[in-house]
């Protein structure tokens, strides 16, 4: 399965692409503290059982340990998720172009971090089909056009929003490959939600959102179940199940499958068509996912 590992985080971050653009949508209505609260809670104990069962191995966690959870959890379970979520809620989910440029950006912050943080040493051909992957998914969002940021809907704002989640996003990238050097990544994706969720709940709490929990529709609640079976918590299991075998930098060229997928589910949900450039990005962008997969079975060892 260590062979396949670069394929779980794939599809885990195809799954937060369909999330942003089929699921989140349904809680537009609901302050963000409080949306990034209510999911991290229902994950972490859904999770609890995983708790009971390795309780040991939490007692040997030592404060390095510690230390890059809470910055995982810090990061990207709070101040990303709530950023990226509050940018696609700035554009009403229509204009998205902006939004994912500014996470194309994300493996160019998480390769510096990994080679700074973890000491990650690649091969000059992996920095060839990271360019190559970064230019195909340029391509697939504009083509030969330049992103437009006078389209109104708070753009700005939301390109804002947008490279603050791709900081976060891939510094938690980088510290979650830490924070699993010593624990399973079942425990892994326990911690992260269960410091996520107490994170929140001091923030949601701070701004008065905990208090609209009642407005939460028997529909919204749903969709949130929705997302921790699968967007959320089964996400952050694939996700972490493959982390553990490659390096942080072959997962954070791998994490570009989720501006791949909202693409293409803006094709087919908003009918945004995309042109023969677009097209060809698309390929460009898949062609060096796979190449860079491949340079993660032959160079790295698990």
């Amino acid at each position: 399965m260590g062979r396949l590992a670069p394929l779980f985080v794939i599809i885990a971050a195809a799954l937060w692409g369909f999330d942003g653009i089929v699921l989140r949508p349904a809680l537009y209505s609901l302050p963000v503290p409080l949306v990034v609260f209510i999911e991290s809670t229902i994950v972490a104990l859904l999770l609890s059982p995983i708790f009971i069962r390795q309780y040991s191995k939490i007692k040997k966690l030592s404060s390095q340990d510690w230390f890059a959870f809470f910055g995982v959890a810090l990061l990207g379970g709070a101040i990303g998720t709530m950023a990226i979520t509050k940018a696609l809620f700035y554009v009403n989910f229509v204009n998205l172009s902006i939004v994912i440029l500014i996470q194309k950006l994300q493996p160019v912050f998480a390769l510096s971090l990994a080679g700074i943080l973890l000491k990650e040493k690649l091969p000059k051909i992996f920095f060839l089909w990271a360019f190559l992957a970064v230019t195909g998914a340029y391509f697939m969002t504009f083509g030969f056009s330049l992103p437009n940021f006078l389209t109104g809907d708070k753009t700005f704002v939301a390109a804002g929003f947008s490279l603050i989640a791709a900081v976060s996003f891939s510094s938690s990238t980088v510290l979650s490959k830490r924070a699993l050097r010593n624990v399973s990544f079942e425990m892994g994706t326990y911690l992260r939600f269960l410091l996520s969720a107490v994170i929140m709940i001091v923030i949601a709490t701070f701004t008065g959102d905990i208090k609209t929990v009642a407005s939460v529709s028997s529909y919204q609640w749903m969709i949130f179940l929705i997302i921790a079976f699968t967007t959320g918590g089964a996400a952050i299991f694939l996700y972490y199940y493959g982390l553990k075998k490659i390096t942080a930098s072959v997962a954070t060229i791998c994490e570009l499958a989720f501006p791949l997928t909202a693409v293409v589910l803006e094709y087919f949900i908003h009918r945004n068509i995309l042109d023969l450039v677009q097209w060809f990005g698309v390929a460009v962008l898949i062609f060096s996912i796979l190449k860079v997969s491949r340079i993660n079975i032959n160079n790295v060892k698990s």
